[in-house]
C-alpha cells in the first residue's frame, strides 16, 4: 500500500535582502501509520509534531534554504531525532537563519528517499535558489515542487541567489518532462498539475517571471 500525503499550512515570515514578509507555507507529510517524512518544516514545530502523531520521522527534507522553509527544522529534529536534509548549494542560506549549525545530511540529484515503502527521488532544480530541489513520487503521482513551480508560473527570482533563466531550464528539463497527470504540490498556495502548467512555459519566458 502506497504512503498517504498529509498537509498542513503554517504561518510566519520570510526574510531576505533586508525585507520581511508574512507568508503561509505548505508542510507536506508523506507516510503511513508507522513512519513519515516531512517536506519543509516551516514556522511551527509543535503543529508539525502534532500532525505526525507519534509516527517515526524518517527525515526532514528542505526543498531549499529560504528561512520560511527551514525555520522550524532544528526544533523538529530535536523533538524527533530525525535528520534535516538540505542540498549543499543552499548552505549559505541555512547559515543566515541558523548560524553556527549545519543540516544533518545533504541532498543530491537522483538520491532516493524511501518512506512507508514509497520512493521519492530528489530532482535538483536550481533557480529560485542554487540548491532548490523537488521530490518526485511516481507511486503517488505527485511532485513536491517547493518554490520552483507554482500554479501559474515559476517561483520568484528577484532576490539574492536566484536566477530566472536557471529556473526556466529546471522547470523545462526536470518538471515538465514528468507525466501530465502528475500533481504538483507546492511550497505555498494551491496544487496544480504538470499538464495544466506545461502549455504556459513560453508565456512565462516572455513575461520574464
Amino acid at each position: 500500500m502506497a504512503a498517504r500525503i498529509d498537509h498542513l499550512v503554517t504561518s510566519g515570515t520570510f526574510s531576505l535582502d533586508g525585507g520581511t514578509w508574512e507568508v503561509d507555507n505548505n508542510v507536506w507529510i508523506v507516510g503511513d501509520d508507522a513512519e513519515a517524512l516531512v517536506i519543509d518544516a516551516a514556522h511551527d514545530a509543535g503543529a508539525i509534531a502534532e500532525a505526525l502523531g507519534g509516527r517515526r520521522l524518517v527525515a526532514i527534507v528542505s526543498t531549499h534554504g529560504h528561512d520560511d522553509h527551514i525555520d522550524a527544522a532544528p526544533e523538529l529534529a530535536a523533538r524527533t531525532g530525525a535528520p534535516v536534509l538540505l542540498h549543499p548549494d543552499d548552505l549559505m542560506l541555512w547559515e543566515r537563519r541558523h548560524p553556527g549549525t549545519t543540516p544533518d545530511g545533504e541532498l543530491a540529484d537522483g538520491q532516493v528517499i524511501t518512506v512507508a515503502g514509497t520512493d521519492l527521488t530528489v530532482l535538483h532544480t536550481p533557480g529560485h535558489s542554487p540548491g532548490a530541489v523537488c521530490l518526485h513520487a511516481p507511486a503517488l503521482e505527485t511532485v513536491f515542487s517547493g518554490d520552483t513551480l507554482f500554479q501559474g508560473g515559476p517561483g520568484a527570482t528577484g532576490r539574492s541567489f536566484s536566477d530566472f533563466p536557471t529556473i526556466i531550464e529546471s522547470i523545462r528539463g526536470r518538471l515538465l518532462t514528468l507525466p501530465a497527470g502528475t500533481v504538483v504540490r507546492t511550497g505555498h498556495g494551491d496544487p496544480t498539475t504538470i499538464g495544466a502548467e506545461a502549455p504556459h512555459l513560453e508565456e512565462w519566458v516572455a513575461r520574464g517571471h
